[in-house]
């Protein structure tokens, strides 16, 4: 590790991402997109510029990250949100994740993938990137009900994604033929070990903070909160996510003494959020989009299709017009992390197949982290200008 020069790196990454923001804004590109690209060009897949270190530091900087992301998108999940949008929420949620299942499994052993195969990449395929799609929409500085509605859904997606992929991983064990218990518990401790953690951390910093500087918590407050649920998430190997969105629900339902409760989280996030995608692109390797083949392009474009048809069939059982779930859907296509991580449980349980869905999930990792913010982007726009994309759908009377 050379301290110094990652140091010198990082300032001059803050200014790459000023100039790239400013950039952004004038091409219409997310700056996600543009930072993905950045770490790609400076890291292993071009240059290799970066220190070591980076790459040692992914997974604490992975966590951090994404536990903020995760904290103040259950900030948005206020008592009113729920009470008035909810429903929506919740259907074109858990609409979104059952398509992803039943076309993605659907359509890879329609074209001769091992069902066992096909069954986890389906549940691979439910993750999507909330860091990605929460700063496409603030990046946007709109916040209509479509953006609240958006940021709902990614606050809990994540969640029945990982329910999806236990149950899942669980049906393609036996249908291997393997002992699923361990599998089975594995995947109830991440959930209910992350959840558990979050109402730990999460009921007395309602309480708690906030009361040295009324109403609104202090910046050390504010960061003890995350720094707590990632690094004990990562220690008890439960879901930082899910410890994140939990914490963020209880102090901004509970903390009534809060005025501006993730003011100061606010402030912060950005540069942790900016390591994290440069690391993201730096650890892409560009190499396993030749290996992709036929079956990975199929798998890229069944996600792409069960988001859209996914959003259209949630909206349309929330009495929503289906163009606004089809945007919905769009919107949800970024994709990293997780799936990474959950390709990696797979791989574990079905090593006759782990070359595959490695390859695969790291080759279309790329592809939705690169393509993903900017369709989200154009479905931002889109919900505002009014235009329809051409798919056929019959709008229905709110």
């Amino acid at each position: 590790m050379d301290p110094p020069r990652l140091i010198i790196v990082l300032g001059f990454l803050f200014i790459a991402a000023l100039v790239l923001d400013a950039l952004g804004r004038r091409v219409h590109v997310p700056r996600v997109t543009l930072l993905i690209l950045l770490g790609a060009l400076f890291g292993p897949p071009a240059l290799n510029l970066l220190p070591d270190a980076f790459s040692e530091a992914d997974e604490t900087f992975t966590a951090v990250a994404l536990t903020m992301v995760a904290f103040l998108l259950g900030g948005s999940l206020e008592r009113s949100t729920l009470a008035a949008h909810g429903r929506e929420i919740l259907l074109i949620s858990l609409a979104v994740v059952l398509a992803s299942l039943i076309v993605v499994a659907g359509v890879l052993a329609a074209f001769g993938m091992p069902l066992v195969a096909a069954l986890a990449l389906a549940g691979i395929s439910a993750a999507t990137d909330p860091a990605a799609t929460r700063d496409v929409i603030r990046q946007a500085g709109r916040a209509g009900r479509f953006e609240t509605n958006l940021l709902g859904i990614v606050a809990i997606d994540d969640a029945w994604g990982l329910i999806a992929f236990t149950v899942v991983l669980t049906l393609a064990g036996v249908l291997a033929g393997q002992d699923t218990s361990s599998a089975l518990l594995h995947g109830l401790w991440e959930m209910g070990g992350g959840a558990l953690l979050g109402l730990v951390v999460g009921l007395p910093a309602a309480y708690l903070t906030g009361r040295l500087k009324p109403g609104e918590p202090s910046l050390l407050e504010a960061l003890a909160i995350v720094l707590i649920c990632a690094g004990a998430a990562l220690v008890f190997e439960v879901s930082y996510l899910l410890a994140g969105m939990v914490s963020g629900v209880l102090v901004v339902n509970l903390a009534k003494h809060h005025d501006y409760p993730f003011h100061e989280i606010e402030r912060i996030e950005w540069p942790f959020v900016l390591v994290f995608f440069v690391i993201a692109g730096a650890s892409l390797e560009v190499a396993y989009l030749s290996e992709i083949g036929f079956i990975g392009v199929l798998y890229v474009l069944a996600r792409m299709a069960a988001r859209l048809i996914g959003g259209w069939g949630g909206a349309r059982l929330a009495g929503l017009s289906g163009r606004e779930g089809v945007l919905t859907g769009m919107a949800l296509t970024p994709q990293a992390g997780v799936a990474i991580g959950m390709a990696l449980l797979a791989s574990a349980r079905f090593p006759e197949y782990a070359a595959e869905i490695m390859a695969i999930t790291i080759a279309s990792t790329i592809v939705f982290e690169v393509v993903g913010p900017v369709l989200a982007q154009v479905a931002l726009a889109r919900s505002q200008a009014g235009e329809a994309p051409t798919l056929p759908e019959t709008e229905t009377p709110r």
